[in-house]
């Protein structure tokens, strides 16, 4: 890759802003939200074997059981030897509870991206270059936005990276934590990267940083100065010339919602608590007509219609009806989100935050095509 070609790379990104966020000690964090007493205490969650009462593997530990040793993959009966004389706190991984939690989150993030894309249970991209009309000022200010918006509804807290493209985002998100807030401009991007060791790089794992660094590459610095050509020589043209962009801090991957999603959803604030039905269906009424419309353009058929809502002590309950055929139409969503609604609210004796709309249980010709298309490219 010549000058000109880096070159008009790096311009095309200066018009991207993209963030990462990435929840921090998520599991953890979630077990300290629904239990405030065990923010003071070393908590560990766990992947239990079942063999014994101590065999399995740390999944994930708060800030207070890290500086104690305790981290991510120690054996639990380690991590409970570390923890010894405290008064830390085991429990096991809870995944339901925290994907309800992250789903919260989510359907917050979407609201605020031009583009999403969910990469795990604790981490997304969004795209908000229109948002910010491509200024990193106003990102940065738009990311304090976004913290405090997840903050006081989800009482979750999270990192973010913000850069001209994912990568970037993700390296800048991975230096500053917990709560961080980090911005790299895009002519900053490359001096930024330059002393980070390259297994900061994705891609690099143990037996490629040690092809590396008997090359003479330990930084990223070294691996952005190495010869392209010969980067593919070893590794290929296609992970030779990813090594040599990424090092670069180019990338060019855009932020997009996985083509793999199982369900269409959209989640709103409603402009005051209530536990009035009709009331609550205005606002339903406005979230199935954009479901319904992405439905529509995706060419689908659902099976199952499912209300979601966050009460006001900002527990998430979720209700769903299975339908005996698929349907594609706007009026099935509303009856059936009302229907679900209406003996929701008979039942609680809060009133409702926000509600949600979902659809899921798909069928049609564009998802067969993109199932079609996933088996073939996982072969």
């Amino acid at each position: 890759m010549d000058n000109a070609e880096t070159g008009g790379a790096v311009a095309q990104m200066q018009n991207r802003i993209v963030m990462l966020a990435d929840f921090d000690y998520f599991f953890a964090q979630c077990e300290e939200l629904r239990n405030p007493t065990l923010k003071d205490k070393p908590v560990v969650v766990g992947v239990y074997s079942g063999r014994t009462a101590e065999s399995g593997a740390v999944s994930t530990s708060n800030y207070i059981a890290r500086k104690l040793g305790v981290k991510s993959g120690l054996p639990l009966f380690q991590a409970k030897r570390k923890l010894e004389g405290t008064d830390a706190v085991f429990l096991p991984v809870d995944h339901i509870y925290y994907e309800q939690i992250s789903d919260r989150i989510m359907d917050i993030f979407r609201e605020y991206a031009g583009s999403f894309e969910q990469v795990s249970v604790d981490e997304a991209y969004l795209d908000v270059t229109e948002q910010v009309k491509s200024s990193f000022e106003k990102a940065k200010e738009y990311a304090q936005k976004i913290k405090a918006h997840v903050k006081a509804e989800v009482g979750i807290s999270f990192s973010i990276g913000i850069g001209s493209n994912k990568l970037v985002a993700k390296i800048a998100c991975d230096s500053q934590k917990p709560n961080g807030l980090t911005v790299v401009l895009p002519e900053e991007a490359k001096a930024f990267f330059a002393p980070l060791s390259i297994d900061r790089l994705l891609g690099v794992g143990k037996k490629t940083m040690a092809k590396m660094d008997s090359l003479g590459i330990k930084t990223i610095n070294d691996l952005a100065d190495f010869d392209v050509q010969k980067l593919m020589e070893i590794w290929g043209k296609v992970l030779g010339v990813y090594f040599h962009k990424a090092a670069n801090a180019i990338d060019n991957e855009p932020v997009h919602e996985s083509s793999e999603a199982e369900s269409i959803g959209r989640i709103g604030t409603l402009k005051q608590d209530s536990g009035e039905l009709a009331f609550i269906l205005q606002k339903t009424d406005e979230l199935t007509a954009d479901v319904a419309r992405e439905v529509a353009e995706k060419k689908l058929c659902f099976k199952q219609v499912s209300i979601y809502a966050v009460l006001t002590d900002l527990t998430c309950k979720s209700r769903s009806i299975t339908l005996e055929q698929p349907a594609k139409d706007a009026e099935v969503i509303k009856k059936n989100v009302k229907d679900l609604l209406e003996k929701f609210l008979g039942e609680s004796p809060l009133d409702l935050r926000r509600v949600g709309v979902k659809v899921s249980g798909f069928s049609g010709e564009e998802h067969r095509q993109k199932q079609l298309t996933s088996f073939f490219q996982s072969g």
